[in-house]
């Protein structure tokens, strides 16, 4: 081999062996974008936003995704990825962070995960048993099916015995869900999840989480939502639907439900910013539990602290 070939081998080898990643977890509004932020400056690293709304473009003021001011000129993947009426699944995460890892890898640079939405990051270090498409017919079928709930749920029962003791007999969402696999491809949905699953990704990422007390938690919400409205978070909602309607996945999300209600009469300005500031600590707190039970035990500190942490590690 060409001595000059055998350098530039070298090169590569060591820019993949050093990039580090890192996953920072933490409840929505408790700093996690402006400290991964400020990490990437300091450990020279791109960012991986993994967050179910961030990823849609013209979804900016009610994700509270960082504008390009606020990037400060680190590289972001996973933001303004797809359109509102796009095809969105967990899996779609595993390929943008295919691209963040190739990326950061050539430019021999850190990685950095960060996102309110844990559930992508835990099935990225698990593994996922991709949605198989569906087709029109099916979805028709489906929506005859469940004109009876309680025949299609046994059905269910007497099929896939498993699934159906996880869920209720009117768990209308989940019942579609399943027939969505079965019709699609004839095996039970426990079956084809054990036989589908997607290998994981990130089996050995060194997690951090912020701690926010509450009820600071629950002012930098507060703070957060009357910013937003401030923003435009009205013309914002008002515009997607009038672009895409209300019927995308993205259109039922925390501060567009409430602003549609808004914008329907059923809620005033105040109304609204209390809505929204009560679901959104809502999910916080679900997000806290989520984080606490669903990965291995990792440092939990004050944004100052866990910020002197990281920096030590990388």
């Amino acid at each position: 081999m060409p001595k000059g070939k055998k350098i530039l081998h070298y090169e590569i080898s060591a820019i993949i062996s050093f990039m580090k990643q890192i996953a920072i977890l933490g409840p929505t509004a408790s700093g996690k974008t402006d400290l991964a932020i400020e990490l990437a400056h300091k450990v020279n690293a791109n960012i991986l936003s993994l967050d179910s709304l961030s990823i849609y473009k013209e979804v900016d003021i009610v994700s509270a995704k960082p504008t390009k001011e606020e990037q400060e000129g680190i590289p972001h993947f996973g933001i303004d990825v797809l359109q509102v009426d796009e095809y969105f699944s967990a899996a779609t995460f595993f390929d943008v962070y295919h691209e963040a890892k190739k990326e950061s890898e050539k430019a021999g640079k850190h990685l950095i995960i960060v996102g309110g939405t844990s559930f992508y990051l835990k099935a990225m270090m698990e593994g996922l048993s991709p949605k198989p498409n569906v087709m029109a017919e099916t979805k028709q079928q489906i929506t005859n099916l469940l004109e009876n709930l309680s025949c299609a749920y046994e059905k269910i029962a007497s099929t896939d015995p498993n699934y159906a003791n996880k869920i209720k007999p009117t768990d209308r969402y989940r019942i579609e869900k399943w027939y969505e696999i079965y019709l699609e491809t004839g095996l039970p949905a426990t079956t084809y999840y054990e036989n589908e699953k997607r290998a994981p990704v990130l089996e050995d990422i060194a997690l951090f989480e912020i701690d926010v007390p509450r009820e600071t938690l629950r002012e930098r919400i507060s703070h957060r939502t009357q910013r937003m409205i401030d923003q435009g978070l009205i013309d914002e909602v008002f515009m997607l639907e009038k672009k895409y309607t209300r019927k995308p996945n993205p259109m039922k999300a925390i501060g567009i439900i409430e602003t549609l209600k808004y914008l329907d009469g059923q809620l005033s300005l105040a109304d609204l910013h209390k809505q929204i500031s009560v679901h959104t600590a809502q999910l916080a707190k679900r997000q806290s539990t989520f984080n606490t039970s669903q990965f291995p035990k990792h440092p939990k500190l004050l944004k100052d602290d866990l910020a002197k942490k990281i920096s030590n590690i990388i």
